[in-house]
């Protein structure tokens, strides 16, 4: 008896494949409800399937069908923003994103996490706007953004980046792009999210546009009218956050091996945390919505 003889290799293949890409999405979800909304469709795609293959049940399969396909819509009109960017991310060639390896060359490190802290916290005592996007993996490229920016390619630092958020350049309207320790450009125009138009000003917005699109990068926000610090994750906003727990989040979404930085860095952060903090306590109006000078 011959057992390959038994064994449709087509039908392993195609068992195979299935199983390998319902894989790869389960690890991409972690939130609760939307992994249960995975779940319960792709056992409707198994059922149809199943359905049209071992049994003849035309009445049974067209019904399975139609409700597919009804799940289908239902789920592109709900995940619009993540079909959006799972396109994007095939269209442009980045499979390494969408299985996520982050590169280690984006990799931030203590100084890093000190310096953005610092600059943070220096322009929410002076109430002056800015936006920080942080790659940590997503590769992001030019063609991710509205206006790519100014080519900066220079090292990190808290007065590099004071500078480039003075009010009186041509470059502090739009946001200032940094992988690793290395500001890449500034200047740069981001897609503007949908939620909370009415909530959020535009550096809000921008923020929340581009962590929607890719969940291996950061925004760190500093409100121009109240001086107010947020931090944009995975298409999240957390606002007000005072700097010693914008700190404490830098150093777990960038996974930073927090060594002791240079004596001057970690002196200079701390009294900037301190000045900002006891600035954010003050403030009464936590959620009252601000408009903002445009990128």
């Amino acid at each position: 008896m011959n057992l390959w003889g038994l064994i449709d290799l087509r039908l392993l293949l195609d068992v195979f494949f299935a199983v390998s890409l319902g894989v790869l999405l389960f690890s991409r979800v972690n939130e609760p409800r939307t992994l249960w909304l995975l779940r319960g469709y792709l056992f409707l795609v198994s059922l149809a399937w199943f359905v049209q293959r071992f049994e003849r049940l035309p009445l049974t399969s067209k019904l399975i069908d139609a409700l597919v396909l009804a799940c289908s819509l239902s789920l592109a009109i709900l995940w619009q923003g993540e079909l959006r960017r799972l396109m994007e991310l095939l269209g442009t060639g980045r499979l390494v994103v969408l299985l996520g390896n982050a590169q280690k060359e984006f990799k931030a490190t203590a100084s890093t996490v000190a310096q953005l802290t610092e600059a943070a916290g220096r322009l929410s005592q002076s109430r002056r706007g800015a936006l920080v996007v942080v790659d940590v993996g997503s590769d992001l490229r030019p063609e991710d953004f509205l206006y790519p920016g100014i080519p900066i390619d220079a090292q990190l630092s808290s007065e590099l980046l004071l500078n480039l958020f003075a009010s009186d350049t041509p470059l502090h309207d739009g946001a200032v792009l940094v992988k690793g320790n290395r500001i890449v450009s500034a200047g740069v125009i981001l897609p503007l999210s949908r939620q909370g138009i009415s909530r959020y000003g535009t550096r809000h917005l921008a923020a929340l546009g581009i962590t929607e699109r890719f969940d291996r990068c950061i925004c760190v926000v500093v409100s121009e009218e109240t001086g107010t610090l947020s931090l944009a994750n995975q298409g999240r906003l957390e606002r007000p956050i005072t700097s010693s727990r914008l700190l404490d989040l830098l150093k777990d979404l960038l996974g930073a091996s927090m060594g002791s930085p240079s004596g001057k860095t970690v002196l200079s952060s701390k009294s900037s945390l301190k000045a900002s903090d006891g600035q954010l306590t003050q403030r009464t109006s936590v959620n009252t919505p601000t408009k903002e000078t445009p990128q």
